[in-house]
């Protein structure tokens, strides 16, 4: 025969531990919190919440718990009256999880007790439905998907790496998008630069990008700078932005943007391209090595040709386009790990990725302990001169 609810009910009692509100206060703020996993519904969840906890509704438990708890962690579940949050810690004390519990009362006793709680954005409908898919992953859920729309990723050229970049920025919900160049669009960018259409051809590409990106997502603004990133404004463009994309291709740019993301505590997302070969990495301001760590001083002008002399191959840039949104969407969230402190080389043709680790460098002259940082003429010195350093609109002693 089959049991009443309050039958179900009773049995979970004898056999799943309840903690009090009282017990739950004293350690939701400590070391020892357990994990706390509310299964209320959605529209109950964005009424308020116990500080700390994950959303998992109840009907999604079996599956998505894998994904934010281990068999051996502590957790403790929460619903509306604790009566879900008893059948489910019974469901998941039988799929082998070890230490599981039951606020008693659940989310109601909890705020009718005067204990703080949280109220987490809300996405729109429209939204809900826009992000279903990254909303159905448990590392970034509401919350994360509110805190991209939140978030600005600068992005410096809307190029070959920009144009994928920014679609795929622009399409996860970040919220704010800047594009910083002066350049127009020409026939020949339309191989590789796929944000731009044949009828912009002599358009800004800032503009035509952020045609391309409304299109797309309206939930996004984009913010169009035409102009070319320089010592004097670099600063100026970086100090709104939360991550700065690099899609720039040539190495005066590249050694300005490492040097001012280091002035800023800005995180970098670097990548370049040539021919058939693209690289990859992150650099996190003195978390991990810098652009200089990696390379300490430009190669000789004749060693390293632009694409406009030795080619690219389009799709190239797409691979490492994605890449980069990847890590900036990574860095933005707090995901994973990024590529700090390694560097990704993609060789299309052999169809093979390989990391090189990076070590900071105890004596780099960019972000070492005794480096003192300050724009130099990046032009002349990557052309091989030996040009004394521009008077600093700021100079930053690196710590």
């Amino acid at each position: 025969m089959a049991r009443s609810f309050q039958e179900l009910l009773a049995a979970a009692r004898e056999r799943i531990p309840e903690v009090s509100d009282g017990e739950l206060q004293e350690r939701v703020d400590g070391d020892d919190a357990p994990v706390i996993i509310d299964v209320r519904e959605q529209h109950e969840w964005d009424e308020g919440h116990v500080p700390g906890a994950i959303h998992v509704p109840r009907g999604h438990l079996e599956s998505r718990i894998a994904g934010v708890a281990g068999t051996g962690d502590e957790i403790l579940l929460s619903c509306a009256s604790g009566n879900r949050s008893l059948l489910g810690a019974v469901t998941l004390a039988e799929m082998g999880f070890e230490n599981v519990s039951s606020l008693a009362g659940g989310f109601t006793r909890w705020k009718q007790n005067g204990h703080d709680y949280d109220v987490p954005r809300t996405l729109s409908p429209s939204q809900r439905s826009r992000y279903a898919r990254h909303i159905s992953i448990p590392e970034i859920g509401e919350e994360g998907q509110a805190k991209l729309l939140d978030s600005k990723a600068l992005l410096i050229g809307a190029g070959g790496l920009g144009s994928p970049a920014a679609l795929y920025l622009a399409a996860a919900g970040v919220g704010t998008i800047g594009l910083v160049d002066d350049d127009v669009v020409d026939a020949s960018n339309l191989q590789r630069q796929i944000i731009h259409t044949t009828d912009r051809v002599g358009t800004l590409k800032g503009e035509s990008a952020r045609e391309s990106l409304t299109a797309l997502n309206p939930d996004v603004t984009v913010n169009v700078h035409p102009e070319r990133v320089t010592s004097d404004n670099v600063l100026d463009l970086m100090a709104d932005y939360d991550v700065v994309v690099d899609g720039a291709d040539n190495f005066p740019t590249r050694y300005l943007l490492s040097d001012a993301s280091l002035m800023t505590r800005t995180p970098l997302v670097h990548a370049s391209i040539l021919r058939f070969e693209g690289h990859a990495s992150v650099f996190l301001p003195y978390e991990g090595p810098c652009y200089r760590c990696l390379f300490p001083e430009p190669p000789p002008p004749d060693m390293a040709p632009s694409c406009g002399e030795a080619g690219v191959l389009g799709v190239l840039c797409g691979v490492m386009g994605t890449i980069q949104a990847n890590e900036a969407i990574k860095v933005l969230l707090g995901l994973g790990d990024t590529l700090s402190g390694r560097l990704l080389i993609y060789d299309a043709l052999g169809m093979t990725f390989t990391e090189l680790k990076v070590r900071r460098d105890p004596d780099c002259p960019a972000c070492g302990p005794n480096a003192v940082l300050e724009f130099r003429d990046y032009e002349a010195w990557c052309a091989g001169g030996t040009a004394a350093h521009e008077e600093p609109r700021e100079a930053v002693a690196a710590r």
